[in-house]
């Protein structure tokens, strides 16, 4: 019996099959059965009730699964604690709203690569519904997404909101919310239907709106007289700077965005722990610099 066969039936087990076990570990499906095959055999139990659908643990499964749990778990206190971070190897696959991607997430990903030279980085730039399926299926080790995610799997590292100003273009004054679209959001998002709600409430059958998950396109939007909408002044600053756009106040200004770097809490990752703690750490000091 080996770690390899230990770490391998976790992960079928934690994500309910071979070929997403096999990608995870970045081996063939053939590989990953065989070791499954050969830790069974070492043990003289089954392990999984294989069938049409997704490999079920037997009850010897489930009782090894414990284990395994607090081995993977040791391994990584051993890293965390003993081993020199520099020298950890591996895949983070690692989603980010877009509001994060203009923000700071270029001061994250440095300060995560500074500490982890060594691992590799896969980044997904999404919207914050979509990265949070990604997390629940496996698919991702950390979102920086719209939260907190509402799940008992799932630990949330709280990160600095988002103050939503309105904007509107220089060249045109046009103010009146009942007169001119409204940009905002993708239709998918929380600040879209909040948006959209109060909206409804305040200037009714008039309300024109037109979404979009491209901030940068949004703010062009903005900049060119089509649209009025509200964004994070330091995404906007670029525009305002250049004397493009203007502030205004139409009487009422949306919810701030809150944010969270979310993870799976089992099973544990010092890595993924210490980048959620990276990234918090980095919002904090550009919040700082760019808000405060």
């Amino acid at each position: 019996m080996t770690f390899d066969q230990i770490k391998t039936f976790l992960w079928v087990a934690r994500l309910g099959g071979f070929r997403k076990a096999a990608e995870r570990l970045n081996l063939s499906q053939p590989a990953v059965s065989t070791r499954i095959s050969n830790l069974e055999q070492e043990l003289r139990v089954p392990l999984f009730e294989r069938g049409m659908g997704e490999p079920v643990l037997t009850k010897h499964g489930a009782l090894l699964l414990s284990y395994a749990e607090q081995m993977l778990f040791v391994e990584e206190e051993i890293k965390q604690r003993v081993a020199n971070p520099s020298e950890t190897e591996g895949l983070f696959r690692v989603g980010a709203s877009e509001t994060i991607a203009q923000a700071w997430l270029p001061d994250f990903l440095k300060a995560f690569s500074e500490k982890y030279p060594r691992v590799s980085v896969d980044l997904t730039v999404d919207i914050s519904l979509n990265l949070r399926a990604d997390l629940l299926e496996r698919k991702l080790d950390l979102a920086l997404l719209m939260g907190p995610i509402s799940e008992f799997s799932i630990e949330n590292v709280v990160l600095p909101p988002f103050d939503l100003h309105w904007y509107r273009a220089k060249s045109n004054p046009q103010e009146d919310l009942s007169k001119i679209p409204i940009i905002s959001y993708s239709s998918q998002t929380r600040p879209h239907r909040e948006l959209m709600s109060e909206l409804s409430r305040r200037v009714g059958p008039k309300l024109r709106v037109y979404s979009s998950a491209s901030l940068s396109a949004s703010l062009k939007m903005i900049a060119a007289g089509i649209a009025v909408g509200p964004y994070p002044r330091a995404l906007a600053n670029d525009l305002l700077s250049a004397g493009q756009i203007v502030e205004f106040d139409p009487g009422f200004r949306p919810t701030p965005l809150a944010f969270t770097a979310s993870y799976l809490s089992e099973p544990r990752s010092f890595l993924i722990e210490t980048s959620a703690e990276i990234a918090r750490s980095v919002a904090q000091d550009w919040d700082v610099q760019n808000i405060g």
